[in-house]
């Protein structure tokens, strides 16, 4: 179920032409999503993670309460470890990215059918730990503010900005940034929501 309907079309029309895929329904929303899943029990559902009414991540337990045979395969512009865990942890049997040629959303929709789980090899290992918490998860050890501040890093805000945005003094917001700077183990404002980004703190 993808947010934007022309990209949805595409795929549908795409995987419909695959002789050993059939397109049962198309939606465009989460609620419209659960609904034809109920009505429809497919095998596979894929499910895009940005929807107009929620992450689709979130959705995966309500498609699983009204269709529990479905599997779900989760499109998404990033996959990072923390988009995939989150897949894993929700029930969910894969993850692919939207960049994807079609040939590999074909062979992802496949492999689940069968049973299986796709994700990206680089991806496994971080899921894995991530979710039997062996881990230290970089942004764990970051306080509200500081994930706040980081927020508006990768936004472009400079320091002023980011105190002024906060509410507090200059110096305060160059704490701030400094402590970002050491917890995430990063050299400066750059890096720091580059590692962010890789890590999914930003997602």
């Amino acid at each position: 179920m993808e947010d934007h309907a022309m990209v949805a079309e595409a795929i549908s029309l795409a995987l419909g032409r695959t002789p050993d895929i059939e397109v049962v329904a198309r939606a465009g929303t989460i609620v419209a999503a659960v609904a034809e899943t109920a009505r429809c029990r497919p095998d596979v559902v894929v499910l895009d993670r940005r929807l107009p009414d929620g992450d689709g991540i979130e959705a995966i337990g309500q498609l699983a309460a009204v269709a529990p045979g479905a599997r779900v395969l989760v499109l998404t512009a990033e996959a990072t470890v923390s988009v995939a865990a989150r897949v894993v942890a929700a029930g969910g049997a894969g993850l692919v990215v939207k960049s994807s040629r079609l040939g590999e959303l074909e062979s992802a929709v496949r492999e689940v059918a069968a049973g299986g789980v796709v994700f990206a090899p680089g991806l496994l290992p971080g899921v894995l730990d991530r979710l039997t918490g062996r881990a230290g998860h970089l942004g764990s050890a970051l306080t509200a503010r500081e994930r706040e501040t980081l927020l508006l890093l990768a936004e472009g805000a400079s320091t002023a900005e980011i105190g002024e945005r906060l509410g507090v003094a200059r110096n305060t917001a160059r704490n701030h940034v400094q402590h970002v700077l050491e917890k995430l183990g990063a050299r400066s404002k750059l890096e720091a929501v580059a590692l962010a980004r890789r890590e999914g703190l930003l997602d």
